[in-house]
C-alpha cells in the first residue's frame, strides 16, 4: 500500500478491489488501460476522472418523502462506510461539503414510496453530490431515485440497510441523451437483512453505474438486478462487487440489456468474492444481452473468485446474442407482424425484472420507454 495516502485494505486477495481512499491523490489519473477502466470512454467524460472543477450548481434535488421517512442535510462524514474505491468517487467525495440524508427510523415501515427527484438543468457545469439512505434496523421502504435532465455528475450513494431491514431501491436514469455521470452505490446489508437494487439506465451519453455490497452480519440477503437499452452512441455501464465476508449471506444478481444503433455500447461486469470465512454462502449471477442491430457492441464480465469450499451455491452466467428467429417465426405465423412480434419479444426479455420493481406506476413508464426505444 506505499503510496497510498490513507489508503485501507478492503479485499486483499483481489487486486482489482484491494485498495480504498479519500484522497483523490492515491488514485492515478485513468489512461484507459486499467481493468476498471479499459471499457470507458474517458474521452467523453468532460474530465470528471482528470481535473474538471466539481461544484453544487446545475443539478435540482427535490424528495418527496413517505410520512415517516425523515430527510435532512448534513455534512458528509470525514470517515465511516463510505470509502471510495477509484479517483472519480474520492474526487466526487472530497468535493462534496454537505449530503443529504433519507433515515427510516427503527422498527418503522414506510407507508408509499419516496422519491428523490434528480434534475439536470445545465450539462456544462460539473456536479458532485453525496446521498445516504439509511434503514435502522427492522425498518422497511422503498427508494426511488428518479434522475433526469442534462448533467454531467459524479456521485456517491451511500446505503444501509441496519440488522432485520427491508430496503427496495429504484435508481432510474432517464437522463436527456447530453448526460454524463459516473456514480457509486455502497451498500452494507446487515444481519437478516434484505436489499432488492434496481438499477435501470435507459438515457444518457454515458452513464457508469458502480453498485457494491458488502454485509455487517449473517443472514443478509442481496439482490441486484439492471435493465438497460442503449441505442445509438450510447454507453451505458454498470460495475457490480459483491463482497462475501460473512458467513451464511445470500446474493442475486441479474442483468438484462438490449442494444439498437450504431456505436451503442452496454459493458456489465459482475465481480463477486466469497472469502474464506464466508461459509455457507449462497450466490447466482447473471447477464443476458439482445443485440439488435449492426454497429451495437455488449461486453459481459461475470468473474467469480471462491476461497473456501464450505458453500451452498455459487455460480454465473452470461449470454449475448440476437433476437432467435424461431420466436418471430412463431408469432408471425399466427398473424403478428414482423415490427410488433419484435416488439412483444423485446418486451417479454425485460418483463421479469420490470415486474420484481412492485411500484406499478414505474413498470409502467419503464414498460413505455423501452417500447419507444424499441420503435
Amino acid at each position: 500500500m506505499s503510496g497510498l495516502s490513507g489508503a485501507v485494505e478492503a479485499a486483499p486477495v483481489s487486486s482489482l478491489h484491494a485498495l480504498g481512499s479519500a484522497d483523490p491523490d492515491s488514485f492515478a489519473v485513468p489512461g484507459g488501460r486499467e481493468e476498471e477502466w479499459r471499457f470507458t470512454p474517458l474521452r467523453r467524460l468532460r474530465k470528471l476522472h482528470t481535473d474538471a472543477v466539481l461544484g453544487s450548481e446545475g443539478v435540482e434535488l427535490r424528495i418527496e418523502a413517505a410520512p415517516e421517512i425523515q430527510v435532512e442535510r448534513t455534512e458528509v462524514p470525514a470517515s465511516g462506510s463510505f470509502l471510495p474505491t477509484d479517483r472519480v468517487s474520492a474526487r466526487a467525495f472530497a468535493a462534496t461539503a454537505e449530503a443529504t440524508v433519507v433515515t427510516v427510523p427503527k422498527d418503522t415501515t414506510a407507508s408509499a414510496p419516496s422519491y428523490i427527484r434528480v434534475t439536470g438543468t445545465d450539462p456544462e457545469a460539473a456536479v458532485a453530490a453525496h446521498l445516504i439512505i439509511d434503514v435502522q434496523p427492522y425498518g422497511r421502504a422503498t427508494v426511488v431515485i428518479d434522475q433526469r435532465g442534462s448533467a454531467t455528475l459524479a456521485n456517491n450513494v451511500e446505503i444501509h440497510v441496519g440488522d432485520g431491514g427491508d430496503l427496495t431501491l429504484v435508481a432510474l436514469a432517464d437522463w436527456a441523451d447530453d448526460t454524463v455521470q459516473v456514480t457509486h452505490h455502497q451498500v452494507t446489508v446487515g444481519r437478516d437483512a434484505h436489499l432488492a437494487h434496481f438499477a435501470v439506465t435507459l438515457g444518457g451519453s454515458v452513464v457508469r453505474l458502480s453498485p457494491s455490497v458488502r454485509y455487517a452480519g449473517p443472514g443478509g440477503d442481496a439482490e441486484l438486478y439492471g435493465i438497460a437499452f442503449a441505442d445509438a452512441g450510447q454507453h451505458l455501464e454498470h460495475r457490480l462487487f459483491v463482497d462475501h465476508d460473512v458467513p451464511n449471506c445470500r446474493s442475486r444478481v441479474g442483468y438484462k440489456g438490449a442494444l439498437s444503433g450504431e456505436g451503442a455500447t452496454t459493458v456489465w461486469i459482475g465481480d463477486v468474492l466469497i472469502r474464506a470465512e464466508a461459509t455457507g454462502t449462497d450466490t447466482y449471477e447473471y447477464n443476458r444481452n439482445l443485440v439488435l442491430t449492426d454497429g451495437a457492441h455488449a461486453e459481459s464480465v461475470p468473474n467469480l473468485e471462491i476461497l473456501t469450499g464450505e458453500v451452498a451455491g455459487a455460480g454465473h452466467a452470461s449470454a449475448s446474442g440476437r433476437l432467435e428467429d424461431e420466436h418471430l417465426f412463431y408469432l408471425q405465423s399466427r398473424g403478428i407482424p414482423v415490427d410488433e412480434a419484435r416488439r412483444l419479444v423485446i418486451r417479454g426479455f425485460f418483463g421479469e425484472l420490470i415486474s420484481k420493481i412492485g411500484i406499478a406506476e414505474l413498470e409502467e413508464r419503464i414498460t413505455s420507454a423501452i417500447e419507444r426505444e424499441i420503435s
